[in-house]
């Protein structure tokens, strides 16, 4: 059984907004000027554009398909250093609808104007996945390596 052991207490960031288009784009914006803040805009600009359209997409299908009237979603950001993966990027929505996971199509039809986010998603990221949360809410969370623990000038 592998464990993970934390080298340094994570960075993380936490807000909540409300599920409409609004509440979406303030997420986008926070999402940046956070990951900005600790620095990932200079020291990995792929992985910094990556997290960007992540936040952007998982926003997007909490206020599409995760949202009950009156209730918003919640947005975390973490940053921690570990022995077995080195530095990673945790970004998760929370929504209020856990009877409605998330489904990576395994088809796309050519002319859908929707249905790529997941596929964007799974592209982007290093690992995704979504976690349960009480009562019947769920969280989607994707995780983006930002270095290699093996390599030299790994933290």
């Amino acid at each position: 059984m592998t464990t993970e052991i934390p080298l340094d207490n994570p960075r993380s960031h936490t807000t909540t907004l409300t599920a409409s288009p609004k509440g979406a784009a303030i997420c986008r914006r926070l999402a940046r000027r956070q990951l900005t803040d600790w620095g990932l805009h200079s020291t990995h600009t792929e992985p910094f554009h990556c997290a960007l359209l992540i936040v952007a997409e998982l926003a997007a299908n909490a206020i599409t398909h995760g949202r009950l009237p009156g209730r918003g979603f919640e947005l975390h950001l973490s940053l921690t250093t570990t022995v077995r993966r080195g530095t990673t990027l945790r970004i998760e929505i929370s929504d209020p609808r856990g009877d409605k996971l998330p489904v990576l199509p395994a088809v796309h039809t050519l002319n859908a104007q929707t249905g790529r986010g997941l596929t964007l998603i799974d592209a982007l990221c290093h690992r995704w996945g979504t976690i349960p949360r009480h009562p019947n809410s769920k969280t989607v969370w994707a995780e983006l390596d930002l270095t290699d623990p093996t390599t030299p000038d790994a933290p």
